[in-house]
This record gives structure tokens, sequence and C-alpha cells, in this order.
């Protein structure tokens, strides 16, 4: 399965294999290490989902519940009939009648209140008849169950899910108003991701506690309704199996899901929980190495001398440092050039490299200083996120990895030290903002540009 991944391109940070509830095989790929929280985009979808069903657990919400009785202060004046009639499991479904993200529209007619923009964005489709991967729903889904409950989402799973766990290092993204997205910016650990997935595999029991009622695990976990090719046209056979209620229906069990390959696999008939975080657009690749590679492999016999090899190769998982020389004592100083697709920073940046022990310190402006290893990963946390980076010159060219490292992003810096030039842009943009700064910041919050 590495070799197939390997062989893609596609770029793991981290992956965990859990099987029979023991852990058969873990790895992070350098500088991604074990401990570290990593953002999961909408995998964070399925925990909003699993929120949902304490409070309708405890009597506090329902499936039938209708949008506008429990967020009425939200409604807008020209609300349509259907508006009127979408209720929670519409919303947990994808079935409010969209057929795109409605996210853009919805925050662009109402800035300051996405639920109501969402009400006003139009229904071209029946509520329930078709599904449309729509985040705003998710957004929805999280002010309901906080609505209910009196608390805020995270402090709900904090109480009911992540302490009984074990799960102490939740972070949340939010949006300019405090609130968290709920359909995506939740940091956990690999091991976090993994325990959801064995959660979710028994049923929603955790040792002897019944933390999520089974009979939830399990309607959340079946196909409510069909899924759709993406309108590019491209075959993705683990997306076209159907959705549950902030699930997707694989091939093999069924999965949490985030943007750049962010997983969640539960395959209960193999008693199989794979968690990955990654950087990659190869989604279905990535599905399909685990299906081909993994699956006939689960039941050979064991071999030791095939466990030393695989045990070695994952402690050695590394992302390649940037290829150069120190070339000490060389300084260089350039302006940001912004025209490049995906900058990070904006034009007329002023950067400096100054050189340091063992690396350099990279000055962007007045507002931002990151220090760069040499043939090593240094780390800092200049803005409250840490920043890890590696870099070398290449003949007269500086050039640099900045790692977000608590997300799949990270930035290549490129400084042409004779013409003074230097450009700075994502390896894939973050989906919520491109601006470096914004991603460097604790708590990040943002309200997403999504296209």
């Amino acid at each position: 399965m590495l070799d197939r991944l390997e062989a893609r391109s596609i770029e793991c940070h981290s992956i965990m294999i859990v099987r029979r509830g023991q852990v058969v095989a873990e790895g992070w790929w350098a500088p991604y290490s074990t401990g570290r929280p990593h953002l999961l985009y909408s995998v964070t979808k399925s925990f909003t989902s699993i929120a949902a069903g304490l409070a309708i657990a405890d009597g506090l919400l329902s499936l039938d519940d209708r949008v506008v009785d429990v967020l009425p202060e939200h409604v807008p004046d020209d609300i349509s009939e259907q508006g009127r009639r979408l209720t929670l499991h519409h919303l947990l479904s994808m079935t409010a009648g969209h057929r795109t993200d409605s996210l853009a529209d919805a925050w662009a007619l109402e800035p300051g209140d996405l639920v109501k923009g969402f009400l006003r964005v139009p229904f071209p489709e029946r509520e329930g008849t078709r599904h449309a991967y729509d985040n705003a729903t998710t957004f929805l889904v999280a002010r309901m169950v906080e609505r209910v409950t009196g608390r805020p989402l995270p402090q709900l799973l904090d109480e009911r899910l992540f302490r009984p766990m074990g799960i102490g290092h939740a972070e949340w993204d939010r949006v300019a108003s405090g609130e968290v997205f709920g359909f995506h910016g939740l940091h956990l650990t690999t091991e976090a991701v993994a325990a959801f997935g064995e959660l979710l595999r028994h049923g929603g029991r955790w040792g002897d506690r019944q933390l999520v009622p089974r009979d939830w695990v399990e309607l959340a976990t079946r196909r409510h309704i069909g899924t759709l090719p993406d309108e590019d046209g491209s075959e993705k056979a683990d997306f076209l199996q159907g959705y549950g209620y902030q699930f997707w229906m694989s091939r093999h069990g069924y999965h949490a899901d985030g943007a750049y390959g962010q997983k969640c696999l539960v395959v209960p008939a193999h008693d199989l929980v794979i968690a990955v975080t990654s950087a990659t657009t190869e989604v279905q690749a990535m599905h399909d190495a685990i299906w081909e590679c993994l699956l006939p492999g689960l039941d050979r016999p064991d071999d030791a001398r095939d466990d030393e090899i695989l045990a070695d190769r994952l402690r050695r998982l590394s992302l390649p440092p940037v290829p150069g020389t120190a070339d000490p004592g060389r300084s260089a100083k350039a302006t940001l050039d912004a025209s490049a697709e995906d900058s990070a920073l904006p034009g007329g940046t002023t950067v400096v490299i100054d050189p340091v022990a063992g690396g350099w310190a990279v000055r962007f402006g007045s507002f931002l200083t990151v220090e760069v290893g040499h043939g090593e990963w240094r780390e800092g946390s200049p803005l409250g996120r840490p920043v890890v980076a590696t870099g070398g010159w290449q003949g007269d060219t500086f050039v640099a990895d900045l790692y977000v490292i608590t997300s799949p992003h990270r930035v290549r810096l490129v400084v042409d030290a004779r013409a003074g030039t230097a450009t700075a842009t994502w390896n894939i943009p973050p989906l919520s903002n491109l601006d470096l700064m914004v991603h460097l910041r604790s708590p990040l919050t943002t309200r997403p540009d999504v296209a």
C-alpha cells in the first residue's frame, strides 16, 4: 500500500491502521509527528453528526424538527415555503434542495448570518430528493444543536465524547462571530481520529461506556440518499455509494472525509479502522490503494521478517527536505511578487534572509519572522501556531518550505537573489483563506472564501 501511494505521488502525513482493536501499523511522515493535531477539514462534519445524535438521545431535538422553529430569529422575511419545511433530516443528509454547495452564495447574501443566507438561496429541487454536498447544511446543524443544548459544540463534544475517550487536544477554527464552523475546522491527532473510528465500529461504545447511542451510530452510517458524480465528470467510486448523516458510504464500510485526503475509514466486515492525514487531491487513488493492496493481505499468516521491514520503513517515513547548500554568511533581500497563482502573502512584501546558526531567519516585512533549518526542520510559533521550515541555496536562488504543521498546507518560498524578487505559494490552497498570516494565528478565525 505504501508503495502504491508513493508511486501515485500521494503525499501522506500520517496513517494508523487498527484491526480488531489493535494498532497494527502506524507512521508519520516527518516533520509531521504523533502528538501533533492536524486539520481534518470535513471529517469535522461527522463529529457534528454525533453531536446531533447526542441531542436527539437527550430528547432535545428530533429529525423532524424544522430549522425555522429551532432558529426563528434567523428566518428571512422572504423565506420560501420549502425553506420553511426544511428539517434536521434534510440538513444531515444534505438533501435541502440545492444542486451545488450553497456556502458562497449564502455568505454573499448574508455576510453576518449564514443561517439566514442559506434559507435565502433558491432551492431548485424538492427537499429530500437529491443529494448535493452542501457545507452550509452542517453549519445549521451545529447551530441547532447549540440552541437546544445551550452549549457550544466544542464544549458538548468535550464533555460527552472527547474527555471520556481520553482526547484532550481538540482544537477548533472559528468564524468571525466566534462560533465553530461545524462543517470543518476541527484539529485532532491521528490517534484521536482512529479512536473515533473504533468508537463507531463498536456502535458508540468506548470501553464499558455507551457514549453514543448505538441506534444513532447505525442510523448515521447507513445510506439515506444516492450520490451523484462530480460536475467535472471524475469517477470516484467511493463517493458514489450513497450518503448517510454526514458520513459517506464506501465500497467497503463507510468513511468520514476531509479535503486533501483527511480520512477515517471504518470497515465493520473486516474489524478495520484506518485513519489518514495527507495533502493530496487524488482521494480516490488513496481508497484504491487501501482496497486493492491492504484488504487482500489482512488474513495472511504473520511473517516476522516482513513485520521488521515494515516497522523499519514506518520509522523512517519522511517528506523530503529542501535540497541545497548552507552558503554560510550569505544574506539576501527581495520584494515579493504576488501575481503567482495561490500566493500566500501580499505583493510588495519585503523578504530578508539572514544566516543564523544551522540555518536562516527569514523576515517578511515587519510582521513575521520564520526560522528555517538547513538539512533539518526548524520549528517556531511566531504568531501562535507552529510553523516548521527547511531550506537551502540552489545557486543564486534560496528555496524554503514553510509547513503550517497543524494542517495539510505549506508555503514554498523562492527568492531570486540576483533579481531581488521572491514568490511564496501554497502547495495546495487552503479552503478558508490564502493569507499565510491568518493560518499562523491561534485560534484561526476566518470566513471561508469558497469559490
